[in-house]
């Protein structure tokens, strides 16, 4: 005991830490870990601040301009903007959460010009020339019908510079729609990670209730479980959500969320039943039985909360999974529909162009936002798994 106390304070082998704090600093000295957890952190914050930061910011991102279509990364673009009738309308409209939510309601009709010129009253402008279109003839619009007022000549020339024709940068490209592909990526961020949460927060729940009756009962409520676990194992994921929008008789965004999350709680019911054959014969389960608590109290309070880091580390896994999962039915056409910006369709779309110039980035780029998302749930995953091990050293 002569060296547990220095100058009144208790040295650090003295001072008693949670097991949580060495959890912590073994995943914080992981960097791998770190930096798949700083990717993930980044595209949520995308995801989470969605049409707010996005450069196209148009229902899905779906702004079209056909005349600008399959352009390269880096193209810019002149684009003249004819006020809508319902602007006013659309503009009254918008607010912070609505444009969050759904994105801006269109406020003009956008025409991309390579030229302009103004002429008295008028404003003349040489339509943009796509690699061969033909040339098409000069167009004439009266200041007054950019500008939607009338004013001074000198006024609405400055409106009508200022406001009315715009210089645009297009840093991904576009798609073979002429949209822009950088706000596509950035707002499928929200479909990948929503699928992936939907997806590990179903089968967090039906899988730990389906593995904890089945561990702690067990008997032949045990042996039935396991045999509908073993037989929906077998089947393959892509079969399973088929199946399963087939009996929704339905299409989209919400039927892939619960269809990719159905097929995957076989894990959780698994890794869940054979920490819960372990813990039950533990002495204070057995204390518990004792003192009468009720069946359901001693699993939800006392044998569920320790297998809290095997749950976390399968949770992350099945991201990956249920990521992976949602862009193969989208590039099959069997999930996320168009015009949704999900990445499994856009590599899909950029398929359907290879052997052209387009092709190329409009397939790698989508393809790499999968697999760096991917990749950064698979480190993190591998960093818990390391972090809840005891016998990782420290440092």
């Amino acid at each position: 005991m002569a060296g547990a106390v220095i100058s009144g304070q208790p040295t650090a082998a003295a001072v008693a830490r949670p097991p949580g704090y060495y959890v912590r600093q073994r995943l914080l000295q992981n960097r791998p870990a770190m930096a798949g957890l700083g990717f993930i952190v980044l595209c949520t914050l995308v995801a989470l601040l969605g049409y707010w930061v996005l450069p196209d910011k148009s229902s899905n991102a779906n702004n079209s301009l056909v005349q600008l279509q399959k352009e390269p990364p880096g193209f810019q673009a002149t684009i003249l903007r004819l006020p809508l009738a319902e602007a006013a309308q659309s503009a009254s409209a918008d607010n912070l959460f609505g444009t969050w939510l759904n994105g801006r309601a269109a406020r003009y009709q956008e025409i991309p010009i390579n030229s302009y010129r103004f002429e008295g009253d008028s404003v003349f402008t040489q339509p943009y020339r796509n690699h061969s279109a033909l040339a098409e003839q000069p167009q004439r619009y009266a200041l007054t019908q950019l500008a939607g007022r009338t004013g001074t000549r000198a006024e609405l020339r400055q409106l009508v510079e200022e406001e009315r024709i715009i210089h645009r940068a297009y840093w991904l490209g576009t798609d073979k729609a002429g949209r822009d592909e950088l706000s596509r990526l950035l707002l499928g961020t929200r479909i990948s990670l929503g699928i992936g949460l939907v997806a590990v927060l179903i089968s967090l729940v039906l899988g730990m209730a389906v593995g904890a009756v089945a561990g702690y009962v067990g008997g032949w409520l045990d042996s039935l479980l396991l045999g509908v676990m073993t037989v929906v194992w077998s089947i393959p994921g892509i079969m399973l959500v088929i199946a399963i929008s087939l009996a929704l008789d339905s299409k989209g965004v919400w039927t892939s969320f619960v269809a990719v999350g159905l097929t995957m709680w076989v894990d959780v019911a698994r890794v869940v039943r054979g920490q819960m054959l372990s813990l039950r014969e533990k002495t204070f389960v057995e204390v518990g039985r004792v003192l009468g608590l009720p069946q359901s109290r001693l699993i939800a309070r006392h044998l569920l909360p320790n297998m809290t880091g095997p749950l976390i580390v399968i949770a992350t896994s099945n991201f990956a999974a249920a990521i992976l999962l949602e862009a193969g039915l989208s590039f099959l056409g069997l999930g996320v529909q168009p015009p949704a910006p999900s990445w499994g369709l856009m590599v899909n779309e950029g398929f359907q162009l290879l052997g052209t110039e387009a092709g190329l980035w409009l397939t790698v780029l989508p393809g790499l936002a999968i697999s760096l998302l991917v990749l950064s749930f698979n480190l993190l995953g591998n960093g818990l798994r390391d972090a809840y091990d005891p016998k990782t050293p420290l440092g």
